[in-house]
């Protein structure tokens, strides 16, 4: 399959376009999910962050006197607080329990997790006194935005949120400060990163696995039809070049004769004149294939009478019939006169390849019906015979072009093998079908499967 260059040059760059625009669809939803995750996990620490704050403070600042003096009120909300001037460890801090169940409720969120700390800074921006985490190193900063991101002597990254202090008297006692370590989220943003980045090229070459195979898929019906054309190319080259041939041979013949007789020039003349005619069938019968694999026909449609044309063929045909030494006849189980919609000429030609077809392949003493009938809103035609039949496996191809059941393209029943790929391409453009059934040795049915049309009496055209 797809042996050719330009297809294989076609299919890689399906393959490769497919996955640059699906890597790029899929590192944009990628950037999008980190900045979202980025986004969320921001805004629930600020939550976090902004109620144990705002706790602390609306605590805190209705009980302060004076200015730089830690009230009992400290002491109560966060028994583990340690002054600047004293040194408290971070595992004593940790190590301490707490009693009563407002002060769980309130530090719980501090102290869970090792994340949180509180610092009480002057109006000077000197430390008064921490609890919680004590990282190392990191900067004290007392700004008037409430919101900061600093860094300790490790690198590590902690979000802090400051408020203001006031005393009774409404002077600046200071600042307190709850800071929470982004160990976690950095680490979780370090795991999607990597993920990311070592999963977003594999999915890139999965999906470029997978475009090739689906390219391939893709590209299947057009290798066939690809394929078909090379086949019909070389058929047509091989069905046309025989007449050709013939007449070449015939007029060389007649060149290198010293001398000609009337009655050989006649034969001669004969032979050129039949195998023109052949020539110019064979061609009309491309053109007409041609034509009707065209999305639009341009022709005008009328109400044809399917038992007038039934009638005008099998006695058309009764000569050939007769000579052929086979029965040809026709049955008609309507009472009243069927009508389909179509070109009258195209409608012949379906019917009259098929009652032909069948007189080349019955057997002397054989029989040939044509049978009229209607079916679920649909005319159907059927052509019986009681040849040689078709066998199962040849069923299948017998409306392509060129092909013919026997291999041997010079059998006494002749034709270029183009008699029923037109009639199926005739059935196709009046929106029916055309179907076979037929036992080896025993006979064939074609049946024609029309859409109904309208009375002639109501005038109606229809022009596709």
């Amino acid at each position: 399959m797809m042996q050719t260059k330009p297809f294989r040059q076609t299919r890689w760059r399906l393959a490769l376009w497919y996955a640059i625009v699906m890597g790029f669809i899929l590192g944009i939803c990628g950037f999008g999910v980190y900045e979202v995750m980025i986004y969320a996990h921001l805004v629930a620490i600020d939550r976090e962050l902004k109620s144990v704050t705002g706790t602390l403070h609306d605590s805190i600042e209705p009980n302060l006197k004076q200015l730089g003096v830690l009230e009992p009120i400290f002491q109560q909300l966060l028994p583990n607080i340690c002054r600047a001037e004293s040194s408290c460890s971070t595992q004593k801090i940790y190590g301490q329990s707490y009693h009563t169940s407002t002060e769980r409720h309130i530090l719980s969120a501090i102290y869970q997790g090792n994340y949180y700390y509180i610092r009480f800074v002057n109006g000077e921006g000197q430390l008064i006194a921490m609890a919680g985490l004590q990282p190392e190193g990191l900067p004290l900063i007392v700004s008037k935005d409430a919101w900061q991101t600093l860094k300790d002597r490790q690198g590590e990254r902690y979000h802090q949120m400051s408020l203001p202090l006031h005393t009774q008297d409404n002077q600046l006692w200071g600042y307190i400060q709850v800071g929470r370590s982004l160990k976690d989220l950095d680490s979780r943003l370090a795991a999607l990163k990597l993920f990311l980045g070592l999963g977003l090229p594999i999915t890139v070459l999965l999906v470029g696995g997978s475009s090739w195979w689906l390219a391939g898929l893709a590209m299947r019906p057009i290798d066939h039809s690809y394929q078909q054309m090379k086949q019909f190319t070389s058929d047509a080259a091989h069905e046309l070049r025989t007449p050709v041939a013939a007449i070449q041979a015939a007029v060389e013949s007649v060149l290198r004769m010293p001398h000609l007789s009337e009655s050989e020039a006649r034969d001669t003349l004969k032979n050129v004149v039949s195998q023109n005619h052949r020539l110019i069938e064979m061609i009309e019968d491309l053109l007409l294939l041609s034509r009707l694999e065209q999305p639009k026909i341009l022709i005008q449609w009328k109400a044809c009478s399917l038992n007038d044309l039934v009638g005008d063929l099998v006695e058309e045909f009764a000569d050939m019939a007769f000579a052929a030494k086979v029965t040809l006849k026709s049955e008609v189980r309507l009472h009243q006169p069927l009508y389909v919609v179509g070109d009258e000429n195209q409608l012949y030609r379906l019917v009259s390849n098929l009652i032909t077809n069948a007189i080349k392949y019955t057997l002397t003493g054989g029989q040939i019906i044509v049978v009229l009938d209607r079916s679920n809103g649909h005319a159907l035609i059927e052509v019986r015979d009681t040849g040689i039949g078709i066998a199962l496996a040849e069923q299948e191809r017998i409306f392509e072009r060129f092909y013919r059941v026997s291999s041997d393209r010079s059998r006494n029943t002749g034709g270029a093998g183009l008699g029923l790929a037109i009639a199926q391409a005739i059935v196709q453009a009046h929106g029916g079908s055309l179907t076979v059934q037929s036992d080896l040795g025993q006979g064939s049915t074609f049946t024609i499967r029309l859409p109904l049309g309208i009375h002639p009496s109501s005038n109606t055209t229809i022009a596709e």
